[in-house]
């Protein structure tokens, strides 16, 4: 295989090493399910990618092709039952033993039907297999499409393009050294999109679940706007995060944001402008912090992150330098409800930020350390930096100095 031909599939491999990452990270942030498709899905496209290109560590060539197609026959099983389970087809739970046992059994009939045929004889064995597997996916998209699912058409894109990798695939398994670099890149570059749109099809139909989990956490108390907690959750939050045992000392981080032209914003193009900003802005934040910080929203203009344990100043400074600049950024908003008007947002946005950062004593009454975060918020509306603090030296709030001196 020439130098060309190794570029294009270490592109792939970086593609599916990438979409593992991000698998692990939505595992830690306990999106299990998710997680587990996205990492099954890497993993045998990875796979069947090293067998068929002949990159397994066996020495004896005959038995490299025979192990290669019974990883073949596996790995198309496998990934066509997670294009199923993406489809909503698996929701039933008798539907799916069937169809788990009879995948199965068709599986384990290619691979024992391989043993009676010479290697390369059971791989192509295989490859139709994979085939058949793809078309029968293509098939079930197709019908969903039809049906109405929008996403099941990003689905039917995925599986064209995974069934030009895998004839490709199949061809340079079989025809060996003799197949020039283009195919080759054809092949890579079919299954890099094959997993970009997998990968975004998997993301949209199982984002909801995160929403829900929301809901079932916080009940009445959710905010739909900012998916967030409401601002009477926010309040039992705090409660619960100062406590009044003199014994402990661990000072607890205090960041509050507030919104000054919400109120114009609304006068101007209406209150569903005024939501899709909250929206977001609660967005970034949700994106930005760390999973160690608590969220929710404060009164109607802003929003409220706290840190159990800010013993490290300089870092607290940090997190609160970061939601000024994300939240700053400019956003283009909708003014109205139609689907196309949500996407066209015409009305450019910038938020009047303010944001106050308080290092509180756990024993502080919380109603005093919400009231100290606003007015710090608010007055940093006059700062240049939208960064204030508690100066204890002149016992007044002051604009945070660039650099803190902790």
């Amino acid at each position: 295989m020439d130098t060309v031909a190794v570029a294009f599939w270490g592109a792939f491999f970086g593609v599916d090493a990438l979409m593992l990452a991000v698998s692990l990270l939505a595992f830690v942030r306990s999106l299990h399910r998710v997680a587990l498709t996205a990492a099954l899905s890497a993993v045998v496209s990875a796979l069947f990618v090293v067998a068929y290109l002949g990159w397994l560590p066996v020495a004896d060539r005959a038995l490299e092709v025979r192990l290669a197609s019974h990883l073949a026959a596996v790995s198309s099983a496998a990934l066509g039952l997670m294009l199923l389970a993406m489809l909503g087809v698996l929701r039933d739970r008798r539907r799916t033993r069937r169809i788990v046992r009879g995948l199965t059994l068709l599986t384990v009939s290619v691979m024992a039907l391989g043993w009676g045929l010479s290697p390369v004889q059971s791989l192509a064995l295989s490859s139709g297999w994979a085939l058949a597997i793809g078309m029968a996916a293509l098939i079930a998209c197709v019908r969903s499409a039809v049906r109405g699912d929008r996403l099941a058409w990003v689905a039917v894109a995925g599986v064209l393009f995974l069934l030009v990798a895998v004839s490709g695939l199949s061809w340079i398994a079989l025809d060996g050294e003799r197949v020039s670099w283009p195919l080759h890149a054809v092949s890579a570059m079919a299954g890099i999109a094959y997993l970009a749109t997998m990968a975004a099809a998997l993301w949209t139909r199982y984002s909801y679940l995160i929403e829900l989990r929301e809901v079932m956490a916080h009940g009445p108390a959710y905010d739909p706007v900012t998916r967030m907690r409401s601002h009477a959750e926010t309040g039992l939050m705090l409660g619960a995060a100062f406590v009044r045992d003199e014994s402990e000392t661990r000072p607890v981080g205090v960041i509050v944001v507030s919104i000054g032209n919400l109120y114009a914003l609304e006068n101007l193009h209406g209150r569903a402008a005024t939501n899709h900003a909250l929206f977001v802005c609660a967005s970034r934040l949700r994106r930005m912090v760390p999973l160690s910080v608590e969220m929710g929203r404060l009164a109607e203009d802003g929003f409220l992150l706290l840190i159990r344990n800010a013993s490290d100043s300089q870092a607290l400074v940090q997190l609160a330098r970061q939601v000024a600049q994300r939240l700053g950024r400019p956003v283009a908003l909708s003014t109205g409800s139609h689907p196309a008007a949500l996407e066209a947002g015409e009305t450019q946005w910038v938020a009047d930020v303010g944001v106050g950062v308080l290092q509180a004593p756990p024993q502080v009454r919380p109603a005093s350390a919400v009231a100290m975060g606003r007015a710090m918020s608010r007055t940093a509306w006059s700062y240049s930096s939208r960064l204030a603090w508690f100066d204890h030296q002149a016992e007044q709030i002051a604009e945070l100095p660039a650099a803190h001196p902790g």
